[in-house]
């Protein structure tokens, strides 16, 4: 381009005004910008579903929930169980009615007496024995299970806290929790899955030397449940996490069938001991706990206060069981009881030599009726019956039916941890996905109960 031609252009150069009136102006519409809009406004409104488990520790076992987030909130919860069903029930049907005990003591493995006294209660009403039981195996009965009250409360307030990051929780209620499992180890030779309560009575009385045992280890236990209770009621972090998160309300907890320390916390003082009792609690000088409201903090103070109460019947237990030595543990009932008492050995291996010499000393008949009442059973008259205890976790039933065979003809179980569960959505939705884990873990399940 020539100089000249250069000049005519920037001669002819509109005025900046002239040029503000000429610009034009563009909208875009139409196309992907369509497109984009209606994703943003999708996405502005889509919620997340995620799983959590199968495999999950806050469960105690192994649950699956199935919860909507929108964002942090949750929206929904589903519970699915399940996946540690072992046929508990159905097996029951093939073993002899005392064989089952071993069988329902693995449902809730964290409070296994409860199980077994349940169990034993129904088929005693259906042999018609339930007044014939001697009351020293009645005592015993009721020790195991306030014993076994203390360790599961630990159990679900120490792991409750380690979900929530403070291991020291878990290691104080453990450390307690051991005393306990020493005294069960010393009395029924095992820690766990005991099959101890047998159909009309026990299966073998306590060691000598038991109860002073007893009374050295409940001291180190008490400790433990003060030093737990300072550690957690007072903490500030544990009562944000804890004060108004899954709230149960009353009306709530009845419609939906909740038991135990939940409906208790409610402020509704519903316990079998006192509505309907068993084992000759209506003896016992104890408490019932309650509290005004059902959130995870105060289910934890109901909790921590039930355990104090377990003690004071633990220690009129051991007043009767040493005013009751030496008196029987099983109903006096050839067709039911073995001819000999159970009990183990000297050196703590096998059986007593005082019981093998009566089964296979004193007489041929008493080894040929030892034999059948182990290998096939007793017999139990045609019915059904409905026995219920109070459980740690709430009201435990069993419903025992026979055909008047050596089997039960069917056995089902009213686990309170798979009812306590139903109501997982109803304190939950709502609230955040952190609080899920201690409202679920303040329902104390444990899935070997809830499964079955």
């Amino acid at each position: 381009m020539t100089t000249q031609e250069r000049a005519s252009i920037f001669a002819t150069k509109p005025a900046v005004d002239d040029m503000a009136h000429d610009i034009p102006e563009y909208t875009v519409n139409g196309g992907d910008w369509d497109d984009m809009a209606s994703e943003v406004e999708k996405l502005a409104h889509e919620r997340i579903v995620v799983n959590i488990g199968p495999v999950h520790p806050s469960t105690h076992g192994v649950l699956r929930l199935i919860v909507e987030l929108d964002g942090e909130y949750i929206r929904e919860v589903r519970v699915g169980t399940g996946y540690l069903h072992t046929g508990i029930e159905k097996n029951m049907e093939f073993r002899t009615w005392t064989q089952g005990v071993t069988f329902c003591t693995r449902m809730d493995y964290v409070a296994p007496f409860f199980q077994e006294v349940a169990y034993c209660l129904g088929v005693e009403k259906l042999l018609n024995i339930t007044d014939r039981v001697p009351d020293r195996a009645s005592v015993i009965r009721v020790m195991l299970m306030e014993l076994n009250r203390i360790s599961s409360h630990l159990v679900a307030i120490g792991t409750g806290g380690n979900e929530l990051g403070a291991t020291t929780m878990m290691t104080i209620a453990f450390r307690g929790r051991e005393e306990i499992l020493r005294i069960f180890e010393r009395i029924t030779g095992l820690r766990m899955n005991h099959a101890y309560i047998r159909p009309g009575g026990v299966a073998q009385d306590i060691p000598p030397g038991t109860t002073d045992y007893i009374r050295e280890l409940l001291p180190k236990c008490r400790r433990d449940i003060n030093e737990l209770q300072d550690l957690v009621l007072a903490n500030p972090l544990f009562k944000a996490r804890a004060i108004d998160i899954s709230v149960l309300p009353l009306s709530g907890a009845m419609a939906l069938g909740v038991t135990g320390p939940m409906v208790r916390a409610a402020g509704y003082p519903a316990d079998l001991r006192k509505d309907a009792p068993y084992c000759g609690y209506e003896t016992y000088d104890f408490d019932i706990p309650v509290a005004d409201q059902s959130d995870a903090y105060t289910r934890t103070v109901v909790r921590f206060n039930e355990m104090y109460e377990s003690l004071k019947i633990v220690y009129q237990c051991l007043e009767r069981l040493d005013a009751t030595e030496g008196e029987p543990v099983m109903v006096d009932d050839p067709h039911i009881a073995w001819p000999a008492q159970l009990s183990v050995g000297n050196d703590g291996q096998g059986n007593s030599l005082s019981h093998i010499r009566e089964i296979m000393g004193t007489s041929m008949e008493s080894l040929i009726h030892h034999f059948k009442l182990v290998t096939e059973g007793f017999r139990v008259p045609v019915g059904q019956a409905y026995a219920a205890v109070e459980h740690a976790k709430g009201v435990l039933g069993v419903h025992v039916v026979s055909d008047g065979s050596t089997r039960p003809y069917r056995a089902h179980f009213r686990d309170p941890s798979f009812a306590n569960l139903q109501c997982a959505a109803l304190i939950c939705e709502g609230g955040t996905l952190s609080d899920l884990i201690i409202g679920l873990a303040s329902i104390d399940p444990v899935l070997g109960g809830v499964d079955r």
